[in-house]
């Protein structure tokens, strides 16, 4: 284990407020500058902060982070970080709790596509070739965004939820998903050259980010996600990144999906630090994660199923 302690001292911490979009509303955040790396404090009973791009940004030296947070005047009551891939051994002796990715190794397509994923999944990409499906490379331009648009704008429930991108403009669109192009790469699935799906695959060094796959459900029987990930998989083998992560790792539908592309379930360790008397309470009570996170899996399931049922009956009496 490492040291907890501050190697270095910390510099004085910069504070601001930024806008920016959670699950695809608008919010502001309370921020500060720390050894260069920007740290955001979410809003709610209690005040947590973490890096702002975790996905792609290591904490190296956290004990000068605490250091820099308990000097500064932003108010938080946790600090929150983990380790990202491949580092899965915990190294520090703070309280540790682990997050399950979906996680694909990467060794080349071919070794995909020979020995990670079956004959099911292998023909699903092959019945898009030959629906018409035509996979590439694409570009940000209004032509691209119009048809993100119209894919968002389908419908208003995907995966027996709200869909928070329904309802929105061609401005709106295309102004929150140009914020990352600096590291993704678009992929676009085209049937007679319409736009049908797409894919952000995110550079993060260490791995691949899947930040988004989605396609039109009226064309559900060609197959367009499993194209797009096998084109993904290429750009991987590209890119030489070892690892392509699809988010997290939950018992769902979604999570059928993943594990017949390949996925696997990796667990890192996810440190939380205390630093009020709040954070402290919370910790010992369990009560630190999103709320979510404290229903159990045998309420929560059932919870998902009447929601998605309701969902349903809305749309049919609508």
């Amino acid at each position: 284990m490492l040291e907890t302690t501050a190697s270095n001292p910390p510099r004085p911490a910069e504070i601001y407020v930024k806008e920016t979009e959670v699950n695809g509303k608008a919010v502001s955040f309370e921020c500060a500058k720390i050894n260069g790396q920007t740290y955001c404090v979410t809003r709610g009973l209690l005040r947590v902060m973490s890096v702002e791009d975790d996905w792609y940004e290591d904490v190296n030296d956290p004990a000068s982070v605490i250091a820099g947070l308990n000097e500064s005047d932003i108010r938080a009551d946790i600090f929150t970080f983990w380790q990202r891939l491949p580092d899965v051994e915990p190294k520090y002796h703070y309280h540790t709790e682990w997050q399950s990715l979906a996680v694909l190794p990467i060794k080349s397509f071919d070794y995909w596509w020979n020995k990670q994923i079956k004959d099911k999944t292998r023909n699903m990409v092959r019945k898009a070739k030959k629906a018409g499906i035509e996979v590439r490379k694409a570009s940000y331009d209004d032509a691209f965004v119009q048809g993100m648009t119209d894919i968002f704008n389908e419908t208003p429930v995907r995966q027996g939820r709200q869909f928070w991108h329904y309802g929105k403009d061609f401005e709106t669109v295309k102004r929150q998903f140009s914020r990352f192009l600096f590291r993704e790469e678009l992929i676009g699935a085209y049937y007679g050259g319409e736009l049908v799906g797409f894919a952000m695959l995110a550079n993060a060094g260490k791995y691949g980010v899947l930040g988004q796959i989605i396609s039109k459900v009226k064309h559900r029987d060609k197959a367009i996600n499993n194209a797009l990930i096998a084109k993904v998989i290429e750009k991987c083998e590209t890119k030489q990144l070892p690892y392509l992560v699809y988010a997290y790792w939950n018992e769902n539908s979604l999570s059928d999906f993943k594990r017949h592309c390949g996925f696997e379930c990796i667990k890192l360790p996810r440190y939380f630090v205390p630093l009020t008397f709040r954070g402290t309470l919370a910790l010992r009570l369990g009560i630190h994660r999103d709320w979510k996170e404290a229903i159990p899996r045998q309420i929560k399931d059932p919870l998902k199923k009447l929601r998605s049922r309701l969902f349903k009956s809305e749309r049919r009496e609508g």
